[in-house]
């Protein structure tokens, strides 16, 4: 089971903490760091000092670490051309050596459209799918050729295709709840399917319907990496699971029963339910970035027991 660290800056983070993050995330041994793709902080949080942007931070981090893989969850369709988007995704993976995995959705949280002034299209999904064949036809494009594509809301005119990222082939991520549409897109386009925020039993069927739309597209559903998004509180004892609960704003047994929460022990074995559903990775949303201590006591304790 590969653990993964998991930020949502948009709460409120600098870049300066989010790369103290990332390093624990390397030297701690855990096995990437992904961060949301968010403009607005969401809730009660204030958002202060105002949000960073998911590639230009990744970007920075490539040049940073060494080891750990690195990516969103999930980038906004909505806030890039999808030309741009390959070009930038894979600058940033020519910059980290390699490390770079692009979670891609259609957007979704119209407040942050509205405050930044960008475009909140109704036919989310019908985009989404058409930069999915963008991005991943033109880093397929051999180098040389060039790339067309002419959609109902993009056209692509003799394309160099460049740059090319330092993959062979950049991993793509596709996730949600949708009972139909997103098992077919993940089955045509994905590496791995991400199943966030839900139950073990939301995520069994959701995973057997990407396993089903993956044999119908003539594909084999274990090439396909399962994983699951999950908040996560852990503490020595009951009292420090109270207090990081409180300092995140939530409730204990509100954590326990969505997320990732108590003692190793009962994670351990919470994790070890998530992955009889097929679940082989699990992004661990962190919530408070200043709490180190938290990510050491993860990584001795409940990582440990998983490898």
């Amino acid at each position: 089971m590969d653990l993964r660290i998991f930020t949502e800056p948009q709460q409120g983070a600098t870049y300066d903490t989010l790369l103290t993050v990332a390093k624990a995330t390397e030297d701690l041994g855990f096995d990437a760091f992904f961060r949301s793709d968010h403009y607005l902080s969401m809730g009660s949080a204030d958002g202060l000092p105002g949000p960073t942007d998911a590639w230009i931070t990744l970007a920075g981090l490539a040049r940073e670490t060494k080891r750990i893989r690195l990516g969103t969850l999930m980038t906004a369709g909505t806030f890039r051309l999808p030309g741009v988007l390959a070009i930038q995704v894979a600058q940033v993976d020519q910059m980290s050596g390699g490390r770079v995995e692009l979670g891609l959705g259609a957007g979704w949280f119209e407040e942050e459209h509205k405050a930044y002034g960008i475009p909140f299209p109704k036919e989310k999904f019908a985009r989404l799918e058409e930069q999915l064949e963008i991005v991943t036809g033109l880093w397929a494009t051999e180098t040389g050729k060039t790339f067309d594509y002419h959609g109902t809301y993009y056209d692509l005119t003799r394309s160099p295709a460049l740059p090319k990222p330092t993959q062979p082939k950049v991993p793509v991520l596709i996730g949600g709840h949708g009972a139909t549409r997103t098992p077919r897109l993940a089955a045509r386009f994905a590496d791995e399917f991400n199943m966030p925020f839900a139950s073990i039993e939301d995520t069994a069927t959701q995973f057997g319907r990407v396993r089903d739309a993956a044999r119908e597209a003539g594909r084999d559903p274990g090439e396909l990496v399962y994983s699951n998004a999950l908040v996560v509180c852990v503490g020595k004892d009951d009292q420090e699971v109270a207090r990081r609960a409180a300092a995140i704003g939530r409730e204990v047994d509100e954590l326990k029963t969505n997320g990732l929460a108590g003692s190793p022990a009962e994670v351990v074995d919470k994790i070890g339910r998530y992955a009889e559903t097929g679940a082989g990775r699990i992004y661990l949303q962190v919530l408070d970035l200043h709490d180190l201590d938290h990510l050491e006591l993860i990584s001795a304790q409940v990582q440990s027991q998983l490898s």
